[in-house]
């Protein structure tokens, strides 16, 4: 595989991982009757737009074609917290389940990271965005975890 193509599915599982987070909060955010949270979400959603924007000109830069849609994992996901916030907390459904695509994005991160076929172009954009996928993943998890104890 050459090096345009290894980037190119180095960084699309993460451009769809990202999109799929970015369109849950901007739903989560619509849909939440916590304001607070409601804006948490939306500044979040923004993040993780800025991270799909990111990979996809660094994967056309290398000639590659970008993802241009989210992962079925992601879609599942997105379904499961809606039926979760109908029945019951909406604030602890989406974050719990927003706090899951969290995960998932970082390990995808730390994937990327230790896979010795990513290139190292790829490489270092990902270890430039890995601090923002870092403190979206530890917001969530706190916000998860004292909404846990509220209960």
């Amino acid at each position: 595989m050459n090096t345009q193509k290894k980037i190119e599915h180095s960084l699309n599982d993460l451009i769809e991982i990202a999109r799929d987070g970015k369109d849950f909060y901007t739903e989560a955010a619509g849909k939440v009757k916590d304001a607070e949270l409601s804006s948490l979400f939306t500044r979040i959603a923004g993040v993780k737009g800025d991270i799909v924007t990111r990979l996809s000109a660094d994967v056309a830069a290398a000639g590659g074609k970008p993802a241009e849609h989210g992962t079925m994992v992601g879609s599942m996901h997105q379904m499961y917290g809606n039926v979760r916030a109908a029945l019951g907390d909406t604030r602890y459904g989406y974050v719990a389940e927003l706090e899951a695509s969290e995960d998932r994005l970082l390990d995808a991160f730390d994937e990327t990271l230790t896979d010795s076929d990513t290139p190292a172009s790829a490489r270092a954009e990902v270890q430039a965005l890995l601090p923002q996928v870092r403190e979206c993943h530890n917001i969530m998890r706190d916000r998860k975890h004292a909404l846990q104890a509220s209960h």
